[in-house]
């Protein structure tokens, strides 16, 4: 402890990276137990998360499920056969195809995920509007350094063990 009764910074910080650790992890399992509650692997769970505000081409799809094009293209159409999923063309590019979310894949994902989001809801209301703004600043920062790094592996290709 240090002479505030708080215990020394070093050790905050470590116990922050283990909270956001098992934090990850927990979020890692929930998507992992969504994903067979529904018939979806990992790339399927990714694609509709990123659908959920709103049509996407193929080509960010692509980049957000590190698919290759042709990999995309196959989990669009299995996305597609399933009903959670329908192509589009853009209305301000007719020569894009759009992706996004059918009624049913916005039901069904809402059934895994709404229940979690409704019952954290009292945790955020319990915040206040600083609290909420440094989280939110907080997590920006944090996703910002975790896609650089991200970025930076995957320009270093695959590693043979």
């Amino acid at each position: 402890m240090s002479g505030s009764g708080q215990p020394p910074r070093e050790d905050l910080v470590h116990a922050l990276g283990d909270a956001m650790q098992r934090y990850q992890r927990s979020v890692q399992a929930f998507d992992d137990t969504v994903g067979r509650r529904l018939g979806l692997g990992p790339a399927d769970l990714r694609c509709l998360d990123w659908l959920v505000d709103g049509p996407k081409s193929a080509g960010v799809l692509s980049a957000a499920t590190g698919l290759r094009p042709a990999a995309t293209t196959a989990l669009i159409d299995r996305l597609a056969r399933r009903g959670l999923v329908r192509r589009l063309r853009s209305e301000t590019d007719r020569r894009t195809v759009l992706v996004e979310m059918t009624e049913l894949g916005q039901r069904l994902t809402w059934e895994a995920y709404g229940p979690l989001v409704q019952a954290g809801q009292p945790a955020l209301e319990e915040l206040s509007a600083e609290q909420l703004t440094f989280l939110t600043t907080h997590l920006e920062r944090i996703t910002a350094l975790t896609d650089e790094h991200r970025e930076l592996l995957a320009k270093q290709g695959v590693r043979d063990v």
